[in-house]
């Protein structure tokens, strides 16, 4: 099978979580399937960045914002190939342009057009983990772009599309979509499946489990993603067609 991952900041905090969520990578590997990680940000590094240039000019250039802020996700996917190597496995981490991500011109909040998965599919038949930077592309002026807050999740949703994987497996600090924020309501009810209009009501509303392009991809493409906790162990909620 070839599986679409992707790990957001909580998930990847500190160098063990990092470790852990590679672990679960290579496991696949070894048991012959093809793995694709896509990684955010570590913590709360994107609202650090964004601190330190609020510093340096409150009226900054968008775009130059768009190549700092793409550095995050480039140090996560770098580390997360040390670590997959320091298992034994072969890793290469690719940015949103190496990954063959093509974007419009928005920066701040850009629109995945089209990818090219030349490079990731050579990666994967050389038997690698192909650890990709999310939240970034390219526009057609060659300037990096990234895609909102959360767009982490719509890269590694659009990959699974163009890829045609088998499983996009979203990890994050809960363990499904609940009708409320569980951290907040422990009264909140989790849902085992949930169809693509009533999880666009759920962001619409406010939940942030998922960025809501990455549920207009995977309605657009069929893809089935399983929103999962990074940390029980056990399974999540599937985001998907229902009929």
């Amino acid at each position: 099978m070839l599986i679409v991952q992707k790990y957001g900041g909580t998930s990847l905090g500190d160098s063990a979580r990092i470790r852990a969520a590679a672990r679960r990578g290579a496991e696949l590997l070894q048991q012959g399937h093809k793995v694709v990680i896509v990684v955010s940000a570590q913590g709360d590094t994107t609202d650090e960045m964004i601190e330190k240039a609020a510093q340096i000019n409150k009226h900054r250039a968008a775009r130059e914002m768009d190549a700092y802020l793409a550095a995050g996700e480039q140090m996560s996917a770098a580390l997360m190939a040390m670590a997959l190597g320091a298992l034994g496995c072969g890793a290469v981490s690719l940015t949103g342009w190496q990954a063959g991500i093509a974007t419009d011109g928005v920066h701040g909040n850009a629109r995945i057009q089209s990818i090219d998965t030349e490079r990731i599919r050579r990666e994967l038949e050389a038997g690698k983990v192909v650890v990709v930077a999310g939240f970034q592309g390219c526009d057609p002026d060659g300037d990096i772009t990234t895609l909102g807050r959360g767009g982490s999740d719509t890269t590694a949703v659009a990959l699974a599309a163009y890829l045609k994987a088998d499983k996009c497996q979203i990890f994050t600090d809960v363990d499904g979509v609940y009708d409320r924020d569980p951290r907040i309501f422990p009264e909140a009810v989790r849902y085992d499946r949930i169809g693509y209009e009533k999880m666009l009501a759920l962001i619409e509303n406010g939940a942030q489990v998922l960025h809501d392009r990455s549920v207009e991809f995977a309605k657009q493409y069929r893809i089935s993603v399983e929103v999962l906790s990074a940390f029980a162990g056990t399974p999540g909620t599937i985001v998907g067609d229902l009929e």
